[in-house]
């Protein structure tokens, strides 16, 4: 009763606000929706859409079945794990550089906002050039250098193509935490700090004591945006490896896309969507959990 009374005090706020949430629903409710549809029933190739068979559960139990699909969690785990940390850690170690005033700092935050800004696609096509193994400029220089006698390979090698993903992946990420973190920087409170520095803290003893408590919510907020972002990647491990070699790349939403548009198994791949989304929602769930759990115990 108290929440059909609270719409009803507050209809001409409902009101407002209905175009926005019935482009929503039509934008992004409908293809939910049918993606759950769709992953109850089988669509087999030669088959049209119409034609499909309802199957239940038995593509969900298929793909958590797979033994493809566990090598590309672990895959997608490791990807995730390291580019989010990675990149929170320089972002993080970039900002605080350029959160001090010396000469150049507008023109150094600029240069580094560069990878940010590029297109994914262009930036996969460099570095793919940049790690090719006869005319890659990065194997190159390891030869002039003397630090290997012999051509390396990167992308072809199954020991050595996540990681060079990884690092293409961090490169392209880490202005975005740059830029979250130093806005946060720029929020802590310069009174603060001088008394700490008056009571005989140190630099550490401030960071750590003053300064990074105020920056718990958007270092919160930029892991979780980086989380769901690579759990999302498909253009650089796509265009850069398609999931190969040998699969040694493979990650959840680059399996998702072969599934769907080169097996032409709808079913399947929507299956293995909504799981993917379940995972996103989890941790959506447990990241506001996190972010309202200290605003509760002020309140209470």
């Amino acid at each position: 009763m108290d929440l059909i009374r609270r719409i009803i005090r507050h209809r001409a706020d409902y009101l407002y606000i209905a175009p926005a949430l019935a482009v929503m629903l039509l934008v992004i409710g409908y293809p939910v929706y049918f993606t759950v549809y769709l992953s109850l029933y089988s669509t087999p190739p030669n088959l049209s859409l119409d034609d499909k068979i309802f199957v239940g559960l038995d593509n969900y139990q298929r793909v958590l079945g797979a033994d493809s699909v566990r090598e590309a969690s672990v895959n997608t785990m490791v990807w995730t794990v390291f580019s989010t940390f990675a990149a929170f850690v320089l972002g993080f170690g970039a900002a605080i550089a350029l959160n001090r005033e010396f000469l150049g700092r507008g023109m150094l935050r600029g240069i580094l906002l560069v990878p940010y800004v590029i297109s994914a696609v262009a930036a996969s096509y460099i570095w793919r050039w940049l790690y090719h193994s006869d005319i890659g400029v990065i194997g190159a220089f390891f030869l002039q250098m003397g630090l290997s006698d012999h051509k390396l390979n990167f992308l072809d090698n199954t020991d050595t193509v996540m990681a060079s993903l990884i690092v293409v992946n961090v490169w392209k990420e880490f202005p975005f935490a740059m830029i979250m973190m130093l806005a946060g920087l720029q929020t802590v409170p310069d009174a603060l700090l001088r008394a700490a520095r008056v009571d005989g803290a140190n630099a550490w003893h401030r960071f750590w004591h003053v300064t990074l408590p105020h920056l718990r919510n958007v270092s919160m907020v930029t892991v979780l945006l980086l989380l769901v972002t690579n759990l999302n990647s498909f253009t650089i491990p796509w265009i850069m490896t398609g999931g190969g070699p040998a699969g040694a790349s493979e990650i959840w939403i680059t399996q998702i896309y072969q599934l769907a548009f080169g097996r032409i198994r709808f079913g399947l791949a929507s299956a293995y969507s909504v799981i993917l989304f379940v995972v996103m929602m989890t941790i959506g769930v447990l990241y506001v959990r996190a972010l309202t759990r200290g605003d509760e115990t002020r309140a209470g």
